[in-house]
């Protein structure tokens, strides 16, 4: 009798906890927490992908909330045919405050069964998994396909500790070209997290913006038969300038491939949207964040710190840069395009 009351008991307890315990999930919005990524709590619209809220094909797409010591720390959406993320979410809240840390390689236990551990997990090297990659699948990348890991949600964009940590997941990375990786990608997440930094302040002075990472699957380049090597690259952000009293935003985006040194330039949501269209089958649906972050151009008064608005900036993975340009102030952009003209 008391193991039937024991085994009844631990039913009642089990059915009292909270659904945020679910880690992978039908729908972001099942979580309030791994809402929270998300402007308003409204995820992108992906062409036959994610439409209102819904996986349109939820044996393949999975919506993960990266759960990490028992906080979430951001949201991706997982292609599980691919090995790859679509998207990873989150919000900046500031620059790290801690230096890049050394953490092992994690994957997602529930992407390998449902009743497994809602927090991800160190990579077991010796297994291959099924609907993800592992770290073997990486090994050698270099000189087999010429790929490192690359972030979607990069450590530089982490402001504390665990959460940088938390981005070490596989299931946030894709196989990146090396020198885009650790060329003008990089060089863009440092210009981004600096703007950020600058122009995304609340009424009460605190950071926030919105960032949605995202990337384009090649048709048949992978990594050892198993890890989709994108195509493309794409990034957006969206915070309320209190300065200027409105919300403001930004896309960029790059080819996967071999490449000199040069920038990213800035486009606006509008051609974002219309090239992302083009990739995910056409029909205009394609939208990252709600109505209220502005189409259109992007507002020339934003911002930026002295050496982050050259060309020739040199990065390290802190974002921490040298640069050969103009120094000691911070100019609107359209003033520091002049000057540079001028030089």
């Amino acid at each position: 009798m008391m193991g039937v009351l024991n085994h009844l008991s631990t039913l009642l307890l089990l059915s009292l906890l909270p659904p945020a315990l679910s880690h992978v999930v039908e729908k972001f919005s099942d979580v309030p927490q791994c809402q929270n990524f998300f402007l308003e709590g409204t995820t992108p619209n992906l062409t036959g992908i994610l439409v209102d809220g819904t996986v349109q094909n939820q044996n393949r797409y999975k919506p993960i909330c990266q759960l990490f010591n028992n906080i979430y720390r951001f949201a991706t959406l997982y292609d599980t045919t691919n090995r790859i993320p679509v998207f990873s979410a989150y919000t900046f809240t500031g620059p790290p405050t801690d230096p890049r840390p050394d953490q092992p390689w994690m994957i997602e236990p529930q992407l390998n069964g449902e009743n497994n551990s809602p927090e991800m997990q160190k990579d077991s090297k010796e297994i291959e998994y099924q609907k993800q990659a592992g770290d073997n699948d990486y090994k050698n990348s270099i000189p087999i396909k010429g790929v490192n890991r690359g972030h979607l949600f990069p450590c530089s964009h982490a402001h504390d500790l665990d959460t940088q940590k938390s981005t070490f997941t596989l299931t946030n990375i894709v196989p990146q070209v090396v020198s885009f990786n650790n060329g003008r990608w990089m060089k863009m997440e440092c210009k981004v997290q600096t703007t950020l930094k600058l122009n995304c302040k609340d009424a009460n002075d605190q950071i926030k913006a919105y960032v949605v990472t995202g990337a384009v699957p090649s048709n048949n380049n992978t990594l050892k038969n198993r890890v989709n090597i994108p195509d493309l690259m794409w990034t957006a952000y969206c915070c309320y300038n209190n300065n200027l009293k409105q919300w403001v935003a930004q896309a960029h985006w790059g080819e996967n491939q071999k490449e000199d040194n040069k920038t990213l330039p800035s486009n606006t949501l509008a051609e974002l949207y219309d090239m992302l269209d083009r990739h995910y089958g056409g029909g205009g649906d394609v939208q990252v964040f709600p109505d209220q972050c502005p189409k259109g151009d992007i507002l020339r008064e934003l911002l930026l710190k002295d050496g982050d608005v050259h060309d020739h900036s040199v990065y390290d993975n802190d974002c921490v840069y040298s640069s050969v340009g103009v120094k000691g102030y911070y100019l609107p952009v359209v003033l520091v395009s002049v000057l540079v003209m001028m030089m």
